[in-house]
């Protein structure tokens, strides 16, 4: 069911769904070239990636777990798709887009969006400083001649650059844009600013017949109504390619595209959410946007689209032009289906300079500018994740990108944690000695922790105190066991105190500890036990 808590009452207020029409609006002329220029990269028709562009906006906008958020077909997921395209053809990929889409439900159905919480904070910032980087690159295409189109990774590209006159005319424009969508909010916000910008840039490039390029440059985009089609089957399909046979040479084939495209597109829509979110104040359904998006792209591979995830760029533009809630999304695909349908002719008019410009805005509002003066404070591991990031984003693509980030962040935790570990000795009353742990065991730690104790020095009696101590894995039990060792073959007794639940369990699951039902209420488990005998010991 679709949040509309997040509406509120002003939401159907006439100057409420006025701002949500018009942010729609300028969302939808932005998608265009987007689409078409994605399209180019994944090497299929530009029809294609407008249909995308339609289906999985319009089903996401209605059902996903963010309002404001926009999804379309996207570069990440267009470079992965290319490969595919050229070996097998485009129903090969209308069936992977299918297929894709039920790996994104299942994944929402298991709630596997929570796990996008172990990404750390330097690693959004890396990946919102690689995006905005990557948005700027894909803008560079637009100052070439229209051409024969190359894959660049990040958009289309022609051959040649502009230069002279038609260069100083694009900048120009581009500029005033910029400076239109810079003042306007200043001035006045009955119209977003990045709608101002393109239809006063667009008025003055037609009113005095400019040859720049525009939007019909790029390809046509008018065409009908997406009609379903079923990619799977024998004989010829859209655009004259084969279909996709239902068997499992075929599942061979698209499986292991769909299952990267997957999780390029959760992990891109995920951070996304979490991004507008923490810009509008408000909070995403992670699982809810999982299975939005796996609906989207299912329906979208039977209608004939490349498929898609969030759009980072579009996303800003709908927050900064006012869009919070689920009409803009909405709106947005909804114009684009108009453009298709009745104004391509107009559209086509456009400049691509009014849209260079807007993403331009879109670049400098999305780049985490702060994070060049927080280097130099917050800790080098942070540091060195924030760039590693931010350049395997560009250099690569998003999901590499964050696995990478995520799987440094980790290593560089575990190596922090593994130089916590310590303890404080101290003789009894009994006369025996107690070894107080202190910081996690686990892998890391696992080393250290044996070198704390002094074997052959220590009386007949150790005790080894785990209160301010947790035993995390199947390492911490193996440098107990090889510590009990040592002490057996030495002849002397070793104790464990104060294990919490959690380390009882592992504990009693490898089998080195009978549950005591008497369990301390504050430690849950609080038992001596003798590892040399296996004996339980009094509760501690």
């Amino acid at each position: 069911m679709p949040d509309l808590s997040v509406m509120q009452d002003e939401t159907f207020s006439a100057s409420r769904i006025r701002i949500e029409l018009l942010s729609g609006l300028t969302v939808a002329l932005a998608l265009v070239p987007e689409a078409v220029a994605f399209a180019f990269v994944a090497g299929v028709h530009p029809l294609v990636g407008l249909y995308a562009a339609f289906l999985v906006g319009l089903v996401t906008a209605l059902i996903g777990g963010r309002p404001g958020m926009i999804s379309g077909a996207t570069g990440a997921l267009a470079v992965v798709m290319v490969a595919l395209v050229a070996q097998h053809g485009v129903e090969y990929l209308f069936a992977t887009v299918v297929l894709m889409g039920i790996l994104q439900v299942t994944a929402g159905a298991l709630r596997w969006g929570k796990f996008i919480r172990l990404v750390p904070h330097p690693v959004m910032l890396g990946f919102v400083n690689g995006l905005a980087i990557v948005i700027f690159l894909a803008q560079l295409g637009q100052f070439k001649v229209p051409g024969t189109m190359e894959n660049t990774g990040h958009g289309m590209s022609g051959g040649v650059w502009l230069s002279g006159q038609p260069l100083l005319i694009m900048l120009a424009l581009v500029a005033l844009t910029m400076g239109i969508i810079y003042i306007m909010p200043r001035i006045t916000k009955i119209i977003p600013a990045p709608l101002a910008g393109i239809g006063v840039v667009a008025g003055l490039v037609i009113a005095f017949g400019l040859d720049v390029p525009r939007v019909g440059d790029l390809s046509s985009i008018q065409g009908g109504l997406p009609s379903f089609h079923n990619p799977f089957g024998e004989g010829l399909g859209l655009y004259g390619t084969p279909l996709a046979p239902l068997n499992l040479n075929t599942l061979e084939i698209i499986l292991p595209y769909a299952i990267i495209l997957a999780a390029i597109g959760l992990i891109e829509s995920l951070l996304t959410l979490n991004l507008v979110g923490e810009m509008t104040g408000k909070r995403g359904g992670a699982s809810q946007e999982c299975i939005a998006q796996g609906m989207a792209n299912t329906l979208t591979g039977f209608f004939g689209g490349m498929g898609g995830c969030a759009m980072i760029g579009q996303s800003m533009i709908n927050v900064k032009s006012g869009g919070r809630t689920r009409i803009a999304g909405i709106a947005a695909a909804l114009f684009l289906l108009i453009f298709i349908l009745f104004a391509a002719p107009v559209i086509e008019l456009i400049p691509l300079a009014a849209l260079v410009g807007v993403m331009f805005m879109v670049v400098i509002g999305t780049f985490a500018w702060n994070s060049l003066t927080i280097l130099r404070k917050v800790p080098l591991t942070d540091a060195m994740v924030i760039v590693l990031v931010t350049a395997v984003t560009v250099k690569y693509d998003l999901a590499i990108a964050v696995v990478v980030g995520v799987i440094v962040s980790a290593l560089a935790y575990s190596w922090n944690n593994a130089k916590r570990i310590h303890a404080t000795t101290k003789i009894d009353e009994s006369g025996a000695r107690v070894y107080a742990i202190e910081g996690p065991l686990f892998f890391g730690s696992a080393e250290g922790f044996g070198e704390l104790f002094d074997v052959e020095g220590d009386p007949d009696m150790v005790i080894v105190d785990f209160d301010q101590s947790r035993v995390v894995d199947q390492s911490a039990l193996q440098a107990i066991e090889a510590l009990a060792g040592k002490y057996q073959a030495a002849g002397k007794t070793l104790q464990l105190r104060h294990l919490s639940r959690d380390c009882h369990r592992l504990l009693t699951k490898a089998g080195h500890l009978m549950i005591d039902s008497d369990d301390d209420p504050e430690y849950q488990i609080a038992v001596d036990y003798d590892v040399r005998t296996g004996v339980l010991g009094g509760g501690h």
